[in-house]
């Protein structure tokens, strides 16, 4: 194989879900359909590649800066919803279930690795919820990590004032107990709600 047919091989295989052999299938079939796949994806991946910001108010990443759900009229300025990373922002938006603002931090604490709360955009959370934010909805993953982020992220909005929640976690729709693992269990039963 060509030297750059093979670092392109390499490059795809770095994205999320592909391997190898994934990546050589992927790069034959954006070999063979240069004029209806390859062209269109180099030209889009150009494009978004010279465009593409951070948000200076959320963290998003979008092509305007601030970002569209920053400078949208219709979302609700009290609420903030923080999320680990912008996969999960746009996991949330995809349902269009949140009406208000959203904050990223950049990432979950994890003293393995080396990840303290420095490195997150927490110190920025705190001066935005001091500008008019009524609820903080944390949003984080239901992994130690997430979890762990979740108490430090409440702590230091402790003295605030402003409501804080969390997603709730337990039992999925569809789910059967006897898939679950004993931690999804334990957090609903704990979480559970009367009927009447």
């Amino acid at each position: 194989m060509d030297d750059a047919l093979q670092q392109l091989t390499s490059l795809v295989a770095r994205l999320p879900g592909l391997g190898p052999r994934s990546a050589r299938r992927v790069v034959l079939h954006l070999l063979k359909n240069r004029e209806t796949v390859l062209a269109p994806l180099v030209g889009a991946l150009g494009r978004v590649d010279a465009a593409l910001s951070e948000c200076d108010i959320c963290g998003n990443l979008d092509i305007a800066n601030p970002c569209r759900i920053c400078t949208d009229a219709k979302r609700d300025p009290a609420l903030l919803c923080v999320v680990a990373d912008v996969a999960d922002l746009w996991a949330l938006e995809r349902g269009r279930l949140f009406a208000g603002r959203y904050h990223v931090l950049g990432g979950t604490l994890s003293a393995l690795d080396g990840v303290g709360p420095e490195a997150l955009s927490i110190g920025k959370l705190v001066e935005r919820v001091t500008d008019g934010v009524s609820e903080v909805v944390l949003a984080m993953n239901a992994t130690l990590e997430g979890q762990t982020t979740a108490h430090f992220v409440a702590e230091q909005l402790a003295g605030t004032g402003v409501k804080i929640s969390q997603l709730a976690h337990g039992v999925p729709v569809g789910g059967e107990l006897d898939y679950l693992d004993e931690g999804t269990l334990a957090q609903a039963l704990r979480l559970r709600r009367p009927l009447a």
